[in-house]
């Protein structure tokens, strides 16, 4: 079982920049793709940014058109920790941030939350104008 919790949400001011942590329990964390993802208030859930499972420290990302180039993903297989890196903050990325771990083998899309069967609890960004 695969446990994992976010932090590092907070209230910023637009073009800041915030850093979200995802710590993970269990084994094996190298061999898990992570993803984030987000919702905000009165919206579904949407795909934030995704990285693949590494034995190494390659891993390959990618990214939700409206975040490319402000958000970076990456992974820590020692500290079984994987982080999102949002620079140039908006407005519109207030939200709360989930982390998320696809632990069986699907077709799913990594964009599609049905791919992906842990989840954390969430942590809050708000970012003001």
């Amino acid at each position: 079982q695969v446990q994992l919790v976010e932090s590092g949400g907070g209230l910023v001011q637009a073009g800041d920049s915030l850093r979200l942590s995802c710590a993970t329990s269990g084994r094996s964390f190298s061999l898990y793709a992570m993803g984030w993802f987000r919702q905000a208030p009165g919206k579904e859930r949407e795909f934030v940014a995704y990285i693949s499972w590494s034995s190494s420290s390659i891993s390959s990302t990618s990214y939700a058109d409206s975040v490319k180039g402000r958000f970076t993903i990456s992974r820590d297989n020692a500290k079984n920790t994987v982080y999102l890196q949002m620079d140039s903050l908006k407005p519109e990325d207030t939200a709360i941030y989930y982390c998320a771990a696809p632990l069986r083998r699907t077709y799913y899309s990594i964009s599609d939350i049905r791919k992906y069967d842990a989840w954390g609890q969430g942590t809050q960004v708000t970012v003001s104008s």
